[in-house]
């Protein structure tokens, strides 16, 4: 045990769990240790909805993970118009882009066994797509994409660095790339991840081990899918910020993505649950401030934020 400790930590991973919860010694640019990003914003009258509720709630919301049932089914004028409303409401918007894996003709993911493998892209012409998808979104105007697929990564960095994508563009890896330690961290900050969202259920010296290995942000589900257990962390908030800075908390209830996340789930619904989500980020905000007065929240609209081009 002693001699894999060692070793571990020669290779710049802690040699165990750190239970003595380290604070975490980084922050967002302006200094704030947590921000609020809210999942499920499908159509334009989803975003109306969020923007409307945080005006009401007086509460902000930084960034949102949009079109989970894939770019793909909003049209061009529909992404031209939710990018406008984005930019003016100041929010980060990331895309998630189509074909979804789900949708693939192989089915392999759908059985439980085939599940464990995790989403990947099947082949090179569901490469290709994906790539299309994300040039017409970036066309309209989005900066900012979802990716649950470690080779997909590295291959988008390689376009962003040879200039076929905007240098400004940030890729968010999604939870179900399924990263659980600190060295899967590692990884996807050396394949370009700007931030990432490791699995739902790591413990508190869990992430104070991934947080003393890595710098970019990490994107802690406070509220989950049922689906995936209903785990509700909310009064944990205020410890994952301390440990775990800078972080999204990542607010995402409901019955499963399967089951909230397709085109025709009625948009009344996405717009009313959408308003429930920005009233959790403002209780997160007090439970935050009752517990840990010292944890910052960024304001509205930071300006490190990777906005809408239009």
């Amino acid at each position: 045990m002693d001699k894999a400790r060692a070793a571990m930590e020669a290779a710049g991973i802690p040699g165990g769990d750190l239970y003595d919860l380290p604070p975490s010694t980084l922050t967002f640019p302006d200094g704030a240790h947590y921000r609020i990003e809210i999942s499920g914003i499908e159509r334009l009258s989803t975003l109306e909805a969020v923007v409307d509720e945080m005006d009401k709630q007086k509460t902000p919301v930084h960034r949102l993970i949009c079109t989970v049932m894939g770019a793909t089914l909003l049209t061009t004028e529909e992404l031209k118009a939710f990018a406008k409303l984005a930019r003016q409401a100041k929010v980060e918007v990331i895309i998630t882009p189509g074909p979804r894996p789900q949708w693939d003709l192989g089915r392999q993911v759908a059985t439980p066994e085939g599940a464990v493998s995790g989403l990947r892209i099947r082949g090179c012409d569901n490469v290709r797509y994906l790539i299309n998808d994300i040039m017409r979104a970036i066309d309209c105007g989005f900066r900012g994409f979802l990716v649950w697929d470690e080779g997909i990564l590295d291959l988008l960095n390689q376009l962003r660095e040879k200039g076929h994508i905007p240098p400004e563009t940030v890729f968010k890896v999604s939870i179900f790339a399924g990263h659980a330690n600190p060295a899967g961290a590692r990884v996807l900050e050396r394949l370009g991840a700007n931030t990432f969202n490791p699995v739902v259920d790591l413990t508190l010296p869990m992430l104070a081990a991934v947080r003393c290995t890595v710098k970019l942000p990490m994107d802690l589900h406070v509220y989950l899918f049922d689906s995936f257990g209903g785990q509700c962390r909310l009064w944990e908030t205020p410890e994952l910020a301390r440990v775990a800075a800078p972080c999204y908390f990542k607010i995402e209830p409901g019955p499963s993505v399967g089951g909230l996340y397709k085109p025709w789930v009625a948009p009344d619904a996405l717009a009313a649950f959408a308003r429930e989500k920005v009233r959790y980020g403002k209780i997160i905000r007090e439970i935050c401030a009752e517990i840990r007065p010292e944890l910052r929240c960024s304001p509205h609209g930071p300006a490190d934020l990777t906005l809408t081009v239009v």
